[in-house]
């Protein structure tokens, strides 16, 4: 009976054979793992050691089926015999089981988990891709790394060696000039000789000229005392013979009347050719003045063309005398000189293209480098207890990778009692960018947003914004004295100033603004022309520029100027006294920073815009308790960050041509190219460290963790090249 039954069912009769297909269906079926909890058996595991051990469908022989009694049920058979062969089965009469549906079923089994197998090999192979791509990609970035290090040290060496002949041509330069300086004090000296010799010479002429013109005068003098002493004499002579003749003819008495008329006439005649002649006389003195006052003016010019003359006449001496004395050496030294002079010219050239090269390519690796953290990025921060806070009122906050990465912050929430009594605490975990702890400062703050900083200067569009409820920090992390605007300014002035010798020259512009009530406020302006003045938001699409109508825009010339700007902007901001904060901000501000620069060398301009923004408090209407005009205020305010909200969605789907709600909102319709895939995004999440503020504490967290999922595309540049 057994014989046959083994015949008909078609198995090996040796027990050894038997025994070892027993051994090898039960070790695969204790391979087999069926349940969700055990880890997937490795192939090496599944296959067999030897080709012995494979399990072998067998056919079924004819006419079995007809050798078992109908009459008998399964389960008497199953009752009088083990079911399954094993090592340890010592009957030699074992009824058939249904191989072909066992093996079927373990079949079917093992197909299934060789296709969960399959696909977990295809995706680990995915992931060892992705894995081998990233690090060829690190890698290629280390290589460029290290030639661009290898480059600024061959520029430095190349800068040392310029510097060095710079150094020699200086000091050979210093000894010409040394030379040339005792050459020049022989030549004073003998210039002075020189001037001594003309100045005797001079004096001895001018005292030549002074005893001329005293005997000219001398010899004038003697002529007049001469024409007067014969004026006199004669005149004397006259008055002798008028009074010889007048005595005669006071004797004569004879004389006739007109003799005496005759000669009176004649006296007269006399008289007047006298007076005519010592006219002559003074019109001939004053002739040889005027003459002597020519002769002066003659010898001066004279004199000082004399000078000039001798003064060139030494110069043209000196200079034949320094050409014809060693002329040929020092030509040579200034030609060596010369020529030493254009190579380190040249050298010095070459560096600075090399420089202004380099720099490009930083500005393009920086870029990468932003682009691999991600376009959006998200930062937490949590204030710090104030004096005025409760000491027992400190929400329970954990920082489990604080001396490492510090990217995770957790939060537990109150004891909770559930039905069975067991008391329990909820935890909250988040992972962003970056957390800050209660002990960072606006330093180490601005120390992670300084690279976003450089972007705006490298030409894109950066947006920073400060989300959370109102009291939490927002305001003091913006607009403080060291809060990330004055940091921002004071960045962009000195990396500005440190890139005008590579040729860049960059102009600022300023403007301060408010979304209040859906409306805009320039906070620059006249204090009396708030919420009356309109202004419009136009957008240039093909430049990606966004201007407001009628705002104050201010040249920011020095970076003292940035505290009297957040002063003004401060003093006309809208704030208001809620259940929340006494001076709560009911509006959105915005500070516009827009950078354009150039360089006069390679002719490139850049454009880029820092949009640094403090959100209004997001804490919900059922915390703050607002009513009349703040209930308003509150729902204008939640509805723009909803719309912030949903704007960012949309930009995380990544749909190309897609509708992104930009209008739904003034604040997102002012930052439609400042959040989009042509800008660099930040967002600060600040949270309060109260108990209290918990709920909303949570809240503001998941909506970062919404903005921290969100992936929007590549940034692009704005900069062109300027016609030369």
């Amino acid at each position: 009976m057994n014989g046959s039954a083994t015949e008909r069912s078609g198995l090996p009769s040796s027990p050894n054979i038997a025994q070892k297909r027993d051994t090898s269906i039960v070790t695969a079926m204790g391979n087999l793992c069926l349940s969700s909890h055990k880890p997937y058996p490795t192939p090496s595991a599944l296959d067999p050691a030897t080709p012995s051990q494979i399990p072998k469908l067998v056919p079924k022989a004819p006419g079995i089926a007809s050798a078992r009694s109908p009459s008998k049920s399964p389960k008497k058979a199953a009752a009088s015999a083990p079911r399954f062969l094993n090592r340890n089965t010592n009957t030699t009469a074992v009824e058939d089981f249904d191989v072909d549906d066992r093996l079927e079923r373990m079949e079917s089994e093992m197909s299934d988990f060789k296709g969960k197998l399959d696909g977990a090999t295809t995706e680990s192979n995915g992931l060892k891709e992705m894995l081998g791509i990233y690090k060829a990609r690190v890698m290629e970035l280390e290589t460029i790394k290290l030639q661009l290090e290898a480059k600024i040290e061959s520029l430095s060496s190349e800068l040392s060696t310029a510097k060095a002949e710079l150094t020699v041509c200086k000091a050979e330069a210093t000894a010409s000039l040394h030379a040339l300086e005792d050459s020049k004090r022989c030549n004073n000296i003998r210039l002075d000789d020189i001037q001594r010799k003309h100045h005797h010479d001079l004096e001895e002429s001018r005292r030549q000229a002074q005893d001329e013109i005293y005997q000219l005068e001398r010899k004038h003098s003697t002529e007049r005392e001469d024409l007067k002493r014969r004026f006199e004499i004669g005149l004397e002579e006259g008055r002798m013979r008028h009074r010889l003749e007048l005595q005669t003819m006071t004797n004569a008495k004879a004389k006739s009347q007109e003799e005496v008329e005759a000669e009176l006439e004649r006296k007269r005649k006399q008289q007047e050719s006298v007076e005519d002649e010592l006219r002559k006389s003074r019109a001939d003195v004053t002739c040889e003045r005027n003459l002597n006052g020519d002769l002066r003016i003659k010898l001066s010019e004279s004199t000082s063309n004399t000078i000039s003359l001798e003064s060139s006449i030494r110069s043209l001496r000196a200079h034949v005398e320094f050409l014809e004395s060693d002329n040929k050496s020092q030509s040579n030294a200034f030609s060596d000189l010369d020529n030493r002079l254009q190579n380190a010219i040249r050298a010095a050239e070459e560096a600075k293209q090399k420089l202004q090269t380099e720099e490009t390519l930083r500005r393009k690796l920086h870029n990468q480098v932003q682009e691999l953290k991600g376009n959006i990025r998200v930062f937490c921060r949590v204030r710090p207890s104030l004096d005025t806070d409760p000491s027992d009122a400190s929400a329970r906050i954990n920082y489990p990778d604080s001396t490492s990465d510090s990217k995770e912050v957790e939060l537990f929430g109150p004891e909770e009692k559930n039905s069975l009594g067991k008391i329990s605490t909820k935890t909250n975990a988040f992972s962003f960018d970056r957390v800050f702890s209660p002990g960072s400062v606006n330093a180490d703050v601005f120390g992670e947003i300084s690279q976003l900083i450089q972007s705006a200067l490298d030409g894109y569009n950066v947006c920073i914004f400060c989300y959370g409820q109102t009291g939490s920090g927002k305001t003091f992390t913006m607009s403080a004295q060291d809060g990330m605007i004055p940091r921002a300014v004071n960045q962009i002035y000195d990396t500005a100033k440190s890139l005008e010798e590579k040729g860049w020259k960059y102009t600022m512009e300023g403007s301060f603004i408010e979304v209040y009530n859906e409306n805009i406020n320039d906070l620059l302006g006249k204090p009396d022309e708030l919420d009356k003045k309109k202004h419009e938001i136009r957008h240039d699409m093909q430049r990606c520029k966004t201007t407001i109508t009628g705002i104050t825009t201010v040249d920011l010339d020095s970076p003292n100027m940035v505290e009297s700007v957040l002063q003004s902007a401060a003093s006309n901001r809208s704030v208001a006294a809620t259940k929340a904060n006494e001076r709560s901000s009911r509006s959105h501000s915005v500070f516009i920073l827009k950078l354009t620069g150039e360089n006069s060398t390679t002719g490139e301009k850049s454009e880029g815009t820092l949009n640094l923004v403090d959100l209004a408090g997001s804490e919900r209407l059922s915390h703050s308790q607002a009513a009349g005009e703040r209930l308003k205020e509150t729902q204008s305010i939640n509805k723009s960050l909803s719309c912030l909200g949903d704007v960012i969605g949309a930009l995380g789907q990544g749909k190309d041509g897609g509708h992104v709600p930009y209008r739904n909102s003034k604040l997102t319709y002012l930052l439609q190219f400042s959040l989009g895939g042509n800008s660099k995004t930040l967002m600060f999440v600040m949270i309060s460290p109260l108990q209290a503020h918990l709920n909303e504490t949570l809240t503001s967290l998941k909506f970062a963790t919404k903005v921290h999922n969100t992936h929007i595309g590549t940034a692009k540049r704005q900069a062109k090249v300027r016609d030369l």
